[in-house]
């Protein structure tokens, strides 16, 4: 099953922090975002290993964009 990693808000996404293959467990941090002159972490939602990187850095996201995905 995969799980996807959406931006939790409107705004920039400044870095993937993690890569394909990578382990991460809940509350890791996998992203981050500059929404309103602030920096967002982005935290990966269950355990798993990053499948896919679907967003570039610099790319304007929001909660529907999937920035990563976990299998």
């Amino acid at each position: 099953m995969s799980t996807p990693v959406s931006a939790p808000m409107a705004g920039k996404l400044i870095s993937v922090d993690v890569k394909v293959g990578d382990k991460v467990k809940k509350n890791d941090e996998v992203a981050t975002l500059e929404a309103m002159k602030m920096f967002i972490k982005v935290f990966a939602p269950a355990d798993g290993i990053v499948a896919s990187i679907d967003a570039e850095a610099d790319a304007t996201v929001d909660p529907s964009t999937v920035i990563l995905t976990l299998k």
